[in-house]
């Protein structure tokens, strides 16, 4: 038996009577109790992840920008032109040669030739080795910091605790810092690496740290009035925020064009040559067969990945990911459907079809539904 990976905050999770489970190779909590009052917490006031399982990498040399520009659907001189703010960050997608996603990501521009870039844990060797067979040719070096923790704060309330937190202890002009920070904007002081981004739809930020200061910061985030949070109330809030899961709602035989991810995709210029374009560029002028779609369900139940939507009794398509929805209160989904179907359609559950509401992919934001 495989033993498994633990964060540097694991000890805390534990005395706290986290239920642990095996994600991707670590041992990380679900729930410290229950996770529709984690999922509320998040959405009314602060609470915080342990998400140190993530792989972060930094990216430096004069090739950097050449590197991403060809390795990342997404265009690099969105964030680091000449009329860029230091500190950017931007998500996109990285692309095998048929136009499948390898994975989703998020890069930061912080000055100069450097970048850090953050990928999901469950796919790390992949990425990785990836990553680095097109960084051949170019002049740069990607180096993954595997000592770097990292602690999602998120909730309306999260921006405010954050920042006194960081006036407190790293200095009244770092909270200044810290609080002229833009949504999808990062700074960074003496180790600590704060990006106002989440995985949640709500506002907040991940911090990044050297390894040995994670559980302190934890412990003073508690102190704040912070409550630690599961993977699985991450889950039902990104769900509810209409964001992917990669394995679930993306993976390598499927587009973004296909996955609501157009806005993600920077086809112009029309000179930039990133892996998996000339795919992308087909089904920009022809239409995709397939598209991704927001599903509520007109009855009770829940729907779970894998079941069956049908439309005239015949398979349309089928959920990605789905489950309960604790700001709703009820069962929502993501599904990829046939591109054709615009009407709501049935799934099947337990061999009884019961009817589905199609609607774009987003349900909460920011706390209101959408």
């Amino acid at each position: 038996m495989t033993k498994l990976l633990k964060t540097p905050i694991n000890a805390a999770h534990l005395q706290a009577g986290a239920k642990m489970v095996d994600f991707g190779g670590w041992e990380m909590p679900l729930h410290y109790g229950s996770q529709v009052e984690e999922h509320h917490t998040i959405r009314n006031h602060a609470g915080m992840f342990d998400v140190s399982h993530m792989v972060v990498s930094d990216l430096i040399g004069t090739g950097a920008a050449d590197y991403l520009s060809k390795l990342l659907a997404n265009d690099i001189a969105r964030i680091n032109n000449s009329n860029a703010l230091i500190g950017k960050a931007l998500y996109s997608c990285m692309l095998n040669e048929e136009g499948g996603v390898i994975d989703d990501l998020i890069v930061y521009w912080m000055g100069g030739d450097r970048y850090r870039i953050v990928t999901n844990a469950a796919t790390r060797e992949n990425d990785l080795s990836w990553m680095n067979s097109v960084l051949e040719g170019f002049d740069a070096t990607l180096t993954e910091q595997s000592k770097v923790a990292m602690v999602a704060v998120q909730g309306p309330e999260a921006r405010e605790l954050v920042i006194a937190w960081g006036a407190d202890k790293l200095g009244a002009e770092v909270g200044k810092d810290i609080k002229s920070l833009e949504r999808f904007f990062a700074t960074e002081y003496d180790g600590w690496f704060i990006g106002r981004t989440g995985y949640t739809g709500e506002d907040g930020f991940e911090v990044m740290m050297v390894e040995d200061k994670a559980t302190l910061f934890w412990e003073e985030m508690l102190i704040a009035g912070v409550k630690p949070c599961g993977l699985g109330a991450r889950d039902t809030l990104r769900l509810e925020a209409g964001m992917m899961l990669y394995g679930s709602d993306l993976d390598a035989v499927t587009t973004p064009l296909e996955s609501a991810l157009s806005w993600s995709v920077g086809l112009d210029p029309a000179e930039r040559r990133f892996i998996g374009r000339e795919l992308l560029d087909e089904q920009k002028e022809r239409g995709v067969n397939r598209k991704l779609v927001g599903v509520l369900l007109d009855g009770r139940g829940v729907m779970r990945d894998h079941q069956k939507l049908l439309f005239g009794g015949e398979q349309v398509g089928e959920i990605t990911s789905g489950g309960f929805s604790p700001t709703l209160n009820r069962t929502i989904a993501l599904a990829r459907i046939r591109a054709d179907v615009t009407e709501n359609c049935e799934v099947e559950m337990r061999g009884k079809m019961v009817p589905v509401i199609i609607q774009r992919p987003l349900f909460v934001r920011n706390g209101q539904p959408i």
